[in-house]
Formats: structure tokens, C-alpha cells, sequence
């Protein structure tokens, strides 16, 4: 349940985000020099796609607290996310899968008290939630928030695991190479969206493939910091880091 996909460009070879339990093929990828820059996404705000009127919820971890905004225009997504949180399901939960250059992962119910060193990442609340794909609006910037996913020859129509979620970390990229990811996924990325990934970063490979449904508004140093923990093979950081998260509005 919940393996990763892995997914080759014509320069580069790539995992997408599932929620984990295997090898990752791009632990090199995420060795290259560190380019990720540790910027607020507010100042990403001339691609702001915020109203104002969003959910916002408060993670908080021993690293510090990121405030989340979750998107109008991803309504199951914000809804189950929203729900999980009214019921605790989150609260006592690890960032089980950490891979610095890449994102941060969590939301395994199995991660709760688990004991130190065990592979995690198939755990969930029992349903899915179908894929709400707006790369033209939403997109896997530094700070992103999207919902994991099984793999596409168990799960075609990419819907989403009910409770796993990960936010982006990534790397900056070149016009090239975010040329073949646009005729990879056949999207097309306006000028803000380019200068974004190029300046300030994010995991462009996966657009078009895995829903985000928000994005980090405070406390993008703080993904930053979980991202840099000493992980195990698997990917699981060798210290847990546990997670809470309450609703602000």
C-alpha cells in the first residue's frame, strides 16, 4: 500500500510522492548542492493564489509552528483535511519520511507511538479522496501542501490517501529542464510559475500528478529544519518528530 512511482524524465529520474514504505530512487537527486532557499512563501506573492478567506490551521512540531492556508478551489481536500484535524486524528503523528531537497511527509496513523526504526507510510483512515488536479493555480512550489497517493497501476485515477500530506521542501531548477517537465505532464507554466521554481524553488515534477490543496503562509524555516534531520534508510528520521494541528480559522 502506498508505494512510490518512480517516474523518468529524458535528464533526470524522479519518485513521486506516495505515502512511503519503499527504496527512494532519488536519494541522489537530493544529495546535489543545496540551492533550496529559505524563503517565506509570502514573498512568492505576486503568484499568490490567496482570497483571504481561507482555512488556516497551525501545525506545530518541536522544530516550531508553520501555518498552513488550505485552498478554496480543492473543497474535498480542504474539507477532509479540516475534519481530521475537528477529530485530533493528526495529533501524536510523526513526520515519518524526510528527504532534504525534496519535502517532509506525514499523517500515517501508524506512526503513533511507533516504535523507533519501524518502516512507516501505510497507514490511513480507510478512503480516498479524488484527485482535484489546478497545476495552473496550485502548484508544488517551496512550501506547497499535497495529499500522498497510492501509485498509478493500483491507483489510475490518482486519488488521494485520506490523511497523508507532504510539504515541499525542493531545489531550484533551470528554464531546460522545466521545459521537459512541461511535455512530460503536458502543462504549461506561466512566467511567475518559472521564476518561482527558478529562484526560489520546489518539486516541479510532480504538477498535474499529486493535489495540492495549500500552502505554508508562516514557518517555511521550519520545514527547512525538519527537512536537514538525520534520517534512517527508509527515509524515517533517526529522532521522531511529532506534529498537532488545530484549525485558527
Amino acid at each position: 500500500m502506498k508505494k512510490i512511482t518512480t517516474y523518468i524524465f529524458v535528464l533526470i529520474s524522479i519518485v513521486f510522492i506516495t505515502s512511503c514504505n519503499n527504496n527512494v530512487s532519488d536519494k541522489k537527486q537530493n544529495q546535489e548542492k543545496e540551492e533550496t532557499k529559505s524563503v517565506n512563501t509570502q514573498k512568492t506573492s505576486d503568484e499568490s493564489v490567496l482570497t483571504g478567506n481561507e482555512r488556516i490551521v497551525l501545525l506545530s512540531t518541536d522544530f516550531g509552528d508553520i501555518k498552513i492556508a488550505l485552498y478554496d478551489g480543492t473543497p474535498k481536500h480542504r474539507d477532509n483535511f479540516i475534519k481530521l484535524t475537528k477529530e485530533k486524528y493528526f495529533d501524536g503523528l510523526l513526520f515519518h519520511r524526510v528527504i532534504k531537497n525534496f519535502m517532509i511527509q506525514g499523517g500515517d496513523p501508524n506512526s503513533r507511538n511507533a516504535v523507533p526504526g519501524v518502516m512507516l507510510g501505510d497507514g490511513g483512515p480507510g478512503y480516498q479522496i479524488p484527485a482535484e488536479f489546478l497545476p495552473e493555480k496550485y502548484f508544488h512550489k517551496k512550501g506547497a501542501i499535497a495529499a500522498a497517493r497510492e501509485g498509478d497501476n493500483i491507483n489510475p485515477e490518482k486519488k488521494s490517501v485520506g490523511s497523508q500530506f507532504y510539504i515541499v521542501q525542493g531545489k531550484t531548477w533551470d528554464d531546460e529542464t522545466l521545459d521537459k517537465i512541461e511535455k512530460a505532464n503536458n502543462i504549461k507554466y506561466s512566467e511567475k510559475q518559472r521564476n518561482i521554481y527558478k529562484t526560489i524553488g520546489g518539486t516541479p515534477f510532480l504538477d498535474g500528478n499529486y493535489t495540492v490543496f495549500g500552502e505554508v503562509i508562516e514557518g517555511i524555516e521550519v520545514v527547512d529544519k525538519i527537512a536537514s534531520v538525520q534520517t534512517n534508510k527508509a527515509d524515517r528520521p533517526v529522532k521522531d518528530i511529532k506534529m498537532n494541528i488545530k484549525i485558527l480559522k
